[in-house]
């Protein structure tokens, strides 16, 4: 994926969590802090898949899996 835009995510407190990047064509992923990947979002399909590519949503949730202790061990909220 070649992303066209990059999203800082950031706590209340301003520290970055993670990005948000964009493809031309409406497809996302979400990465945390360190760079690690914890999905994507197939805009075609209208899915969310996790990290292993097993699809956990129809629809748009990638930013959830940012919050998520199973997807993001990272997450201390």
């Amino acid at each position: 994926m070649i992303a066209i835009s990059k999203v800082a995510i950031r706590e209340f407190s301003g520290k970055i969590i993670g990005w948000l990047e964009t493809d031309k064509d409406g497809n996302q992923q979400i990465r945390n802090f360190h760079g690690k990947i914890l999905g994507k979002y197939d805009k075609a399909l209208d899915c969310t898949r996790d990290f292993y590519g097993k699809i956990i949503t129809k629809g748009n949730t990638v930013n959830g899996l940012l919050y998520s202790r199973q997807y993001n061990p990272d997450f201390k909220g």
